[in-house]
């Protein structure tokens, strides 16, 4: 992590930089760490990046779910005194920024997906039937990435500790069904800001079959492609996934 991370009230966040408001999104099993190269080059090129630590596996069971981490980030924009901003996220926190969007229209001038749930995903969540096999967890996380090499023993150690703590599993469950009940096919159409789809071509996770969906939902979508890459395209091609993202907030929001 190359930020300091800001501990006020009830929010951990990284704000860095100056300009145009930047929310960035983790995913399920994924930290603030992910995002890093992202981070830096946007808050040293005219913007203002903020990201949050979803409250994944603090809440409550029965408030784990999508809806309450997206209405706890619209507390957290309050907090900001945030009036306008983009939202930018990865898998879970791609669908917590839809559903945001969804909530807050008049908020969210554009959104930036990557291999984001809220329409399909190959879940996480029930599919370590062998836990304790650190091995096996290995290959996993593997599988994440187009190049296995990405997932860093720092990574496999992540998933490993989270997959084998009861807490983390059961919430991770618990997001995995609320993904499910939260489908976000029949608001697509009505979001009408620009969305920038960012989507790795060899992503096992959301294939790129659900790229596509997307790109047909969204009224204002724009779709592109990272070659050899999987799940993260900010982890495995950062210079790209900044060139392409630079390119889209210059078109619409210069």
């Amino acid at each position: 992590m190359r930020f300091s991370l800001k501990k006020e009230e009830k929010f951990s966040y990284v704000d860095s930089g100056k300009g145009l408001p930047i929310i960035f999104l983790h995913g399920l099993m994924g930290n603030l760490s992910n995002f890093d190269a992202i981070l830096n080059y946007f808050s040293n090129h005219g913007y203002r990046i903020l990201m949050p630590e979803l409250p994944i596996y603090k809440m409550p069971i029965l408030k784990t779910n999508v809806k309450n981490i997206s209405l706890f980030v619209e507390r957290f924009a309050k907090f900001k005194e945030l009036d306008k901003y983009i939202l930018v996220g990865n898998s879970l926190g791609g669908h917590v920024a839809l559903y945001h969007a969804k909530l807050n229209p008049e908020k969210v001038l554009g959104i930036v997906l990557t291999g984001s749930s809220g329409l399909y995903e190959n879940s996480m969540g029930g599919s370590y039937p062998k836990r304790e096999n650190y091995d096996y967890i290995e290959k996993k996380a593997q599988e994440v990435f187009y190049d296995p090499k990405v997932a860093t023993k720092e990574i496999v150690d992540e998933v490993y500790e989270s997959v084998n703590n009861r807490n983390k599993l059961i919430r991770t469950l618990a997001i995995a069904k609320s993904a499910i009940r939260h489908n976000m096919a029949p608001d697509l159409p009505n979001m009408t800001m620009p969305v920038c789809l960012i989507w790795g071509k060899n992503d096992s996770v959301t294939p790129p079959e659900v790229a596509e969906e997307f790109n047909e939902l969204l009224p204002n979508s724009e779709l592109n492609w990272i070659d050899k890459c999987g799940h993260a395209p900010m982890m495995e091609h950062p210079d790209e996934f900044n060139r392409i993202m630079e390119k889209w907030l210059k078109k619409n929001f210069d």
